[in-house]
């Protein structure tokens, strides 16, 4: 049964207006390429050039940098059909992707694959517990000095990130993460509190309540359809916190109907919207003519280590590489109360205000989320620094029942 029918009743459009207040204007998202990308391997021009500069290598390096991850991530999927666990896989330094297994036998066929196999000290089950205590602590008080927490499968542990222990809330919150002895690492940041990035082609501007192009806004997901045919926008719930109208260049194209992000609760950054009759979502993410528009193929996740580019109507097209998955991440603001996130990716993606409910996709075509919120980030070209956030889309699709749109 799909969640359609489930709305949040707290939060207004007042909350979106606080999110994208301040947002500078930014031009008309870019027009889809029709054209489907050729089946032959090789990786979108943009991304390997992106890629290439920001590893100092050159291009042919970078192209066969995404051809091996690409291989590898087909390798993996093989391997989870026939039961092994990969939810904690990740690209070592060296490019190769790592399977963290329960058993020798499991490793070995890992390893027979052509993939590399490490049976960890914690399993990954044992780690999931301590964050979900970690996740109850934060739920009765969020700590707001606590910027961030999740399982790490390369280093094999849970990893808490510090911001301040100013207030008693977050004190105690570290203290329970320390408790946990050697399956806990407490990291300090000087990064700024978590802002969610307020702000027809996925990436494009839509604005929020508005035809006003001026207005605030957040920028275009994926498109994608219920067991009946109707189509939905895969979004930020924040973006559509209160239900609100879209638009598009000035013209209504969708009404937000369901959201799990509520300003001051507990939330889950991800949202639908129904797509008004004549209108849809493209099924290539629009590269903001830094690269070509990338045909969504599927929503595959990715590993961590892998490289991923997201498409928004503030930075445009930013890259990077996917950190960690399942964080719960505390949300400030000045005026505003602390809101806890659970379930969100997290990248050196260079993201800003406007750019959320973006979309995020691999060199392969594989949709991987939709923009969340970030830390302190910068942006060097096409690639950033620091902790941009986003939700993953095969948790959207899954909760709401949902199929992905693909290209033909």
């Amino acid at each position: 049964m799909n969640r359609l029918s489930r709305t949040l009743s707290i939060g207004a459009i007042a909350g979106v207006m606080a999110l994208t207040g301040g947002v500078a204007t930014a031009s008309q998202g870019p027009a889809a390429d029709p054209t489907p990308a050729p089946a032959a391997r090789s990786q979108p021009t943009g991304m390997v050039k992106a890629l290439a500069d920001s590893l100092r290598v050159s291009v042919a390096q970078a192209q066969r940098t995404l051809d091996h991850q690409s291989s590898q991530q087909e390798t993996l999927e093989r391997l989870g059909t026939s039961g092994i666990p990969t939810g904690s896989a990740f690209f070592d330094a060296k490019g190769t992707l790592t399977v963290n297994v329960a058993t020798a036998r499991q490793a070995a066929e890992v390893k027979a694959a052509g993939l590399a196999a490490r049976i960890p000290a914690r399993t990954p089950a044992a780690l999931d517990r301590i964050k979900s205590a970690l996740d109850k602590l934060a739920e009765k008080k969020v700590p707001a000095g606590v910027e961030s927490w999740h399982v790490d499968p390369v280093s094999d542990k849970v990893v808490v990130t510090v911001r301040d222990t100013a207030d008693a809330t977050s004190r105690a919150f570290v203290t329970a993460a320390r408790s946990h002895g050697p399956a806990v690492t407490v990291r300090t940041t000087e990064n700024d509190a978590s802002q969610p990035a307020a702000a027809i082609a996925p990436g494009s501007k839509m604005n929020i309540n508005t035809s006003d192009v001026n207005g605030p806004y957040c920028s275009v997901g994926f498109g994608a359809r219920d067991w009946q045919g109707r189509q939905y926008l895969a979004t930020a719930g924040h973006c559509i916190e209160g239900l609100p109208t879209l638009y598009f260049n000035g013209s209504r194209f969708a009404k937000g109907t369901s959201g799990r992000y509520a300003l001051g609760y507990d939330s889950v950054d991800m949202g639908v919207a129904a797509i008004d009759s004549g209108n849809s979502i493209t099924t290539a993410v629009g590269g903001w003519r830094v690269v070509a528009d990338t045909p969504v193929r599927g929503s595959q996740r990715a590993a961590v280590g892998a490289t991923v580019c997201k498409s928004g109507a503030t930075t445009k097209w930013t890259c990077g590489t996917i950190k960690s998955y399942n964080n719960s991440v505390t949300y400030t603001a000045k005026g505003q109360p602390a809101t806890l996130v659970k379930g969100l990716g997290g990248s050196t993606v260079c993201i800003h205000k406007g750019d959320s409910g973006g979309a995020w996709i691999t060199g392969q075509g594989q949709g991987q989320g939709v923009t969340s919120g970030s830390g302190n980030l910068t942006c060097d070209g096409s690639f950033g620094s620091g902790v941009g956030w986003f939700q993953p889309l095969d948790d959207l699709l899954d909760y709401y029942g949902l199929t992905l749109n693909t290209a033909p």
